[in-house]
């Protein structure tokens, strides 16, 4: 019987099988649907594999996360005090950052203003600031000796390091560079637990004084918070432990 017609062939045979007669149109679909599946397979097996490389990913991420901020938590929360605690006779080591105009920033003259309320109380005998003393914003040293010196802090009780360009450089050149065997850190609480734990592998025997800074933004302070958190930290661990 012919597919088409329903007749048989001229002689009475039946018609030669065709493909249409052979595989239903329903079990062409189907057999077209699985080869599609089947060529779909590597490209979902990709993805797949790319899925777990970035969920490993992110667990080695928050894994040094996580670590660095417990090796800082431990390594400053006993070393944190208030100005009144300070040790008479005591150098304060105040971080240096951007200064503006010439002028320091807001952060830098919160860092300031600290050091020289606890100079003004006779805690304090020597400030050495320690910044970039090149910086394309004017130098950071610079502008902090001017910054105290208006305040009437001697010129004679101020040290300067130009070279204090991060956190870890300037806690190892006071010790290397001015012989200093224990210094007081004044920054703010965000960098504060960091800097005494940098501190502590390469530097003078350090405590902390968090230096509040009613003038700044806090929409700043919850970024530095945040790159604290996310960047610094992590970066101080690995450089501790990394060549």
């Amino acid at each position: 019987m012919d597919e088409v017609t329903g007749m048989y062939g001229m002689d009475g045979s039946p018609p030669a099988t065709t493909v249409r007669t052979a595989y239903p149109p329903a079990a062409l679909y189907g057999v077209g649907v699985s080869k599609w599946l089947r060529s779909r397979q590597p490209s979902r097996r990709r993805w797949g594999l790319m899925a777990r490389l970035a969920m490993i990913g992110l667990i080695v991420v928050e894994g040094i996360i996580a670590s660095a901020a417990t090796w800082i938590y431990f390594a400053a929360r006993t070393r944190m005090v208030a100005p009144d605690e300070v040790p008479a006779g005591s150098t304060v080591l105040v971080l240096g950052a951007k200064v503006i105009d010439g002028e320091p920033g807001e952060y830098v003259r919160a860092r300031l203003d600290t050091a020289i309320a606890m100079y003004r109380s006779g805690r304090v005998t020597t400030i050495l600031n320690s910044g970039n003393g090149s910086s394309r914003y004017g130098s950071e040293t610079a502008a902090m000796r001017s910054y105290l010196e208006r305040a009437g802090i001697p010129s004679s009780a101020i040290l300067d390091d130009p070279a204090g360009y991060d956190t870890e450089r300037s806690c190892a050149r006071a010790r290397s560079e001015f012989g200093l065997s224990s210094v007081v850190l004044v920054t703010q609480d965000f960098h504060l637990d960091r800097a005494i734990a940098l501190c502590r592998l390469d530097g003078p025997d350090p405590i902390g004084v968090a230096a509040p800074c009613p003038d700044c933004a806090w929409w700043s302070i919850a970024r530095n918070h945040l790159r604290e958190t996310l960047l610094a930290r992590p970066r101080a661990l690995l450089s501790t432990v990394l060549p």
